[in-house]
Parts: structure tokens; sequence; C-alpha cells
């Protein structure tokens, strides 16, 4: 059995395209999946099917709506949940309160929060965001106050730089109350996380580097007298062999332009996310140096933003790599690959069943709904 709390698996819906490419997007308009409800919704029943935790939705200019997408899916799935990212300057905490109170009612306890505070100005901008780095992080400080005073049982008030509220509060009963996810690698993204989440998220750097922030973080949780899940944000390459897996790194190489390479590498330099940096830093933009830790590839980082490593090897290979990071103390892993249905059922049927039989996993998906295996997935 496992020395440590089971761990979760989730798995994340493409909300802006997918495809057989690492950014989702093929060399041309035939080879791109769009978000449409019918796609996402075979990748939400398959997760559904195959027993992951959740499914992520990111947020941003660039995707779908979150909450309108996550939203239409409900009725595809019985008991997925699903990990809703949102930026908090975007929209007011009391409203934020309430949405997710109405989504947790009408799923029937199936929301689960992702915070996004922001890292690229350029897209804050477009929201009419002007505030820096750190401000954001005050910022976010004070909604998360807000947002968990409102789902008090009292009304809320609060008055602070950002936001100034009288009698906060949601109608009905929140039961349960959403688990809230947040990442971001700075000391004030980590002094964030300390006070208000239940789980802090990382992206996938090496085994080394995790130890040391899920060291720092949990100290400072302490000093607020809390303590915190710690998830993991990774694509994953899952096959029956080890060559087989490996051998879709170097097609996945070969198709990225080396402009788009130098175009992404020139946005990361000039990044304000301190998360993206270090996701940069760990391939510097050079394509021959690219496994940073046995197993852990981070050729999605050359033209990715956000996570950009991946898990990759043999269906015991990559639950052996889960494994090392559970040891050193992540209990949830957030996955997704290339294409997203397929890549969902290699490690739906090749991954979690191992896991499994490890007494690793959280869950039992016995009672998941049927759903038909595409033939592609093979």
């Amino acid at each position: 059995m496992a020395e440590h709390p089971p761990i979760k698996v989730h798995w994340f819906l493409p909300t802006s395209g997918d495809g057989n490419e690492v950014v989702g997007v093929g060399r041309s308009d035939r080879d791109r999946r769009k978000p449409t409800r019918a796609y996402l919704g075979q990748i939400a029943r398959a997760a559904d099917h195959l027993g992951f935790e959740g499914v992520l939705t990111p947020t941003g200019t660039w995707c779908e709506d979150a909450w309108l997408t996550t939203a239409s899916l409900l009725g595809e799935t019985e008991r997925l949940k699903f990990l809703v990212a949102f930026r908090p300057g975007s929209v007011s905490p009391t409203l934020a309160a309430q949405q997710a109170a109405t989504f947790q009612r009408l799923s029937g306890g199936r929301l689960l929060l992702n915070v996004v505070t922001g890292g690229d100005a350029d897209e804050q901008r477009r929201f009419g965001d002007w505030l820096d780095h750190d401000q954001r992080y005050e910022r976010t400080d004070e909604f998360l106050a807000v947002l968990k005073g409102a789902w008090g049982k009292k009304p809320f008030d609060f008055e602070g730089n950002h936001y100034r509220v009288q009698g906060a509060t949601v109608s009905g009963r929140l039961d349960p109350v959403p688990d809230l996810y947040f990442g971001g690698a700075s000391a004030p993204a980590e002094a964030v996380a300390a006070r208000h989440v239940d789980v802090y998220l990382m992206w996938g750097e090496t085994p080394e580097m995790c130890v040391e922030r899920i060291e720092r973080v949990r100290a400072l949780a302490a000093a607020n007298g809390r303590t915190l899940r710690f998830g993991i944000r990774l694509l994953v390459i899952a096959r029956p062999t080890s060559e087989a897996a490996w051998a879709e790194t170097e097609r996945l190489l070969a198709g990225m332009d080396p402009k788009a390479i130098a175009a992404a590498q020139d946005q990361f330099r000039r990044t304000q996310s301190v998360g993206q940096q270090r996701m940069a830093a760990l391939h510097g933009g050079r394509t021959d140096r690219l496994e940073v830790s046995p197993g852990l590839w981070a050729g999605f980082g050359l033209v990715r933003g956000g996570a950009g490593t991946g898990l990759v090897g043999s269906y015991e290979e990559v639950a052996d790599r889960i494994e090392d990071f559970h040891r050193i103390g992540f209990d949830e892993f957030i996955l997704s690959g290339h294409p997203h249905l397929e890549e969902a059922w290699q490690v739906g049927e090749g991954v979690l069943p191992i896991l499994r039989e490890r007494g690793l996993l959280a869950g039992d998906d016995a009672a998941a709904p049927a759903v038909l295996r595409p033939a592609s997935a093979s």
C-alpha cells in the first residue's frame, strides 16, 4: 500500500483546440480539431469513464470561457469534476462566489476552482488590468478573502486596497465548499497560497527543484496555521513501450518550426511570470538536452507557454515517475497530451490501472458510465 495519502489524477480540456502537434494546432487547418462542444464532450466522457478525478479547463483570451464550457458538459458526465480556471481581476469576488455556488448546486458538488492571477502583462491589459506583478497578487489575496467570506454563514464585510464590500453572501447552502487550486512561483504567490488555498500547483520542474518549493510553501502554510496539498501540472506521452513513447517526442520535435521556437522563447524572456521563466530555463531554447530528469521531457516548452514538461515512457515507467513525484509530496496530478482524446485513453487504460494496483490511486471508477473507445486510440 502507499505510504502517503492516495493521489488524484486529473485530465485537461483543450478549449483552444487540439491536434497532433505540441501546441494543439496542426500544420494546416485540416489537422486542427476545433474545440466544439461535441469534441470536448468526447474528452469529458472519456475522462469520466476512465476514472480521472476531474478535468482542468484553462482561462484566457486564447480559449473558450471555462465557466460556460464546463457548465455545458455537466449533462455529458456523471461523476467527473470540473476544475474551472478564472482570473480574479476580471470578475468581482462576490459574483465569483455566486457563480461557484450555483455551479456546485447544479452539478451536484462537482466544482473545483483554479485561481489564475496572470503573468502576461499584454493579456492582462486585454482585460483592462494595468496592475504590476506584485499588485496583482495583493489583489488576489483580497479577492480570496472576500470569496471565502461570501461563502460563510453570515454576510461578510471587507475593506482593502482593491475591494470594498458590505454584506457579501450567496443564496442557498454551499455543500461542499469547492477546493481552491492556485499556482505561482514568486514569493507573493507563495504567500497567497499559504494563507488561502487548498492545493498549491506547480508546473513540472525536476524533482529536486520541486522539493525545495514544497518545503518552503509548506512552512509558510504552517506559519499561518494551515496545511496544503500539492499538485503538479504535466503533459504525458505514455505508450506500451519506452521506445514508442520516445519516438513520439522525435515526431513532435520534428514538427516544430524553428521560427515558432524562437518566437516563443522571445516571449518567455519578456514574461513577468516567474513560473514561466523557470520553465524556459530548463532548456534555454536548446533542442539537444530536453530530458531534464529521467523520463521528464522539456520539449513541450519550446513552443508552449505554461506547463512545458511531460512524462515520457512505457505505461510502467510513467507510473514510476508519478510515484516518484508522489513520494516527494505531490498528491494531485493534472495531466494532458496531444491529442487529448487519444492520450486520455493511453493514460487511462495503460497508467491508471498500474497506479490502482499499487494502492496509489484515490477513488474507484467501477460505477463510471459506459463509453466506446475510439479506434484511433489503439
